[in-house]
């Protein structure tokens, strides 16, 4: 499998952008279009009617990619594509979940999407069986790796269970919180999947390699539509199958803590979000102009491509520092 990281990107990437090719007329003609906020920014209702549900590129690149690897290397590394199917099959989960969403809000015209009761619900099954899968089928154990400590704690069954599904619904949400400017998710996720991945390499974990590698490629493309100005969107279909991914891939290489220095980005988005409702609940007032933070940067004066490349650059350094405490 010598280089296999670097071909299987690149053939990803192309993929990426044949799929972006043929899905983006697609969605043109079926008016599946980008529905803004009255209370959003006033820079972005231009962008109202833009196609979204665009994570369907990533999914089937994921899917193709996935299928040609099956062939390439089931008979050399059977292990390797055993361990990287059920991660795989989950990530296409979380996507499922984010286009029965999309669909519900931009096909059948339902306002609401799939109520957050039902998405809450779906999340949770599609997490604790990657949890069963993980824990009684990969029979791994309960261990976590601590950042900068460098070390690994045994945690009780009770707690780590809850542990990880909190990790998982933490950060499907973050990234969804994070997808509100042109290219932001794409390009802060791309950043944290691909130091992921080469935390695999140290680790010499093959499928997380493969899959980090699949990602990153089908990200890439994805992005050549989706920066500014997008001609497509990801959607939630794109933002929660990069969420489950982060996490799953995290979870697997036994170091979901180190997402607080990685995901940096996707949690100060999560905590602005919270920062805001908790004040204004008790005091009537904002302390940003617009959350999630994205847009108080917008409204600040800034526009799109400096707040991706600032939050790019940021997610950057400390995915750079990140490396540095394993």
């Amino acid at each position: 499998m010598a280089n296999y990281q670097l071909y299987t990107l690149i053939l990803s990437f192309i993929i990426s952008i044949i799929i972006g090719l043929i899905v983006l007329p697609i969605l043109k003609k079926l008016k599946i279009g980008q529905i803004e906020r009255q209370e959003g920014p006033e820079s972005h209702f231009k962008k109202q009617g833009t196609p979204t549900m665009g994570g369907i590129i990533m999914i089937l690149t994921l899917i193709i990619v996935t299928i040609i690897m099956c062939i390439i290397y089931s008979k050399t590394e059977s292990a390797v594509i055993f361990n990287l199917l059920p991660l795989v099959v989950t990530i296409i989960g979380f996507g499922v979940i984010g286009f029965i969403d999309d669909f519900k809000k931009l096909v059948l015209k339902n306002t609401d999407g799939l109520k957050p009761m039902y998405k809450i619900l779906g999340l949770l099954v599609i997490s604790v069986a990657f949890i069963i899968y993980y824990i009684i089928i990969k029979k791994v154990s309960m261990e976590i790796f601590i950042p900068v400590f460098k070390e690994y704690i045994d945690i009780p069954i009770y707690v780590y269970i809850p542990f990880l599904i909190f990790v998982i619904l933490g950060t499907t949400n973050a990234i969804n919180l994070t997808d509100g400017i042109d290219g932001l998710a794409t390009g802060v996720t791309t950043i944290i999947i691909a130091t992921l991945t080469v935390i695999g390499i140290t680790l010499g974990s093959k499928e997380i390699v493969l899959l980090g590698s699949i990602l990153c490629g089908a990200n890439m493309g994805f992005l050549i539509f989706n920066m500014h100005p997008a001609k497509v969107f990801m959607g939630d279909t794109g933002s929660l199958m990069l969420g489950g991914a982060i996490a799953s891939i995290a979870i697997y290489l036994q170091m979901p803590l180190i997402l607080i220095i990685l995901a940096i980005i996707p949690i100060i988005e999560t905590i602005s979000v919270m920062i805001q409702v908790i004040y204004f609940k008790k005091t009537g007032k904002r302390v940003f102009k617009m959350t999630p933070i994205h847009h108080h940067f917008e409204l600040s004066g800034w526009n799109e491509n400096k707040v991706v490349i600032v939050f790019s650059i940021i997610t950057l350094i400390s995915c750079v520092i990140g490396l540095f405490t394993i």
